[in-house]
Order: structure tokens, then C-alpha cells, then sequence
């Protein structure tokens, strides 16, 4: 997260969605190759955090994850409100996981 709130990191982030909603195997190269690694990652995360019982045990972990990658994007174009991005992110993460 920290990468992509840089000048150059929303950069490339913009350029990167410009060529997946252009070009459908970039799309799916990017989804295969950057995506589902961090998306299996995430799901460990949050298994873990079932099994110490800080979130629900029904929580669904690849929802959650294009969740909070939905509210970065949205973040990082809109900058909603005048609180630092990631506190930002961090407060809709604390809500979602309730």
C-alpha cells in the first residue's frame, strides 16, 4: 500500500488499469501473476485471525480482499476525506471486519 500511494505508484496504478479494461489478456495476466499471489496471501491472514477468533469465523476472505482493493482504488483517485489515505483504508478494513 505504501508503494502505490506515491506520486509514481498511482501512476503506474493508472496505467495499469488503462491496459486491463483495454486489453483482456493483460487482464488476466495481471490477475494470475499479481493478484491471485496477494489474494492466497490475504486468505492466510485471515485464517489465521479465525483461528485466534478476532474476526467472525464466516468471513469471506477473497470478498474482503476486492472489498479493500476497491476502497484503495477509490481512495487513491478520490481522496475522499482529509484524513491520510491508509487511515483512511485502515478505518473501512476495522469496519469490514467487525
Amino acid at each position: 500500500m505504501q508503494t502505490t500511494l506515491t506520486p509514481i505508484g498511482r501512476q503506474i496504478l493508472a496505467m495499469i488499469i488503462s491496459a486491463a479494461s483495454s486489453n483482456p489478456k493483460f487482464a488476466q495476466v495481471y490477475w494470475q501473476k499479481y493478484l491471485q499471489p496477494r489474494r492466497a496471501g490475504f486468505h492466510v491472514v485471515i485464517e489465521r485471525a479465525k483461528a485466534r477468533q478476532e474476526i467472525q469465523t464466516d468471513v469471506d476472505s477473497d470478498l474482503v480482499f476486492d472489498i479493500i482493493s476497491g476502497i484503495m482504488l477509490y481512495a487513491m483517485v478520490f481522496t475522499p476525506t482529509s484524513e491520510p489515505v491508509s487511515a483512511y483504508i485502515r478505518r473501512a478494513i476495522g469496519l469490514i471486519l467487525k
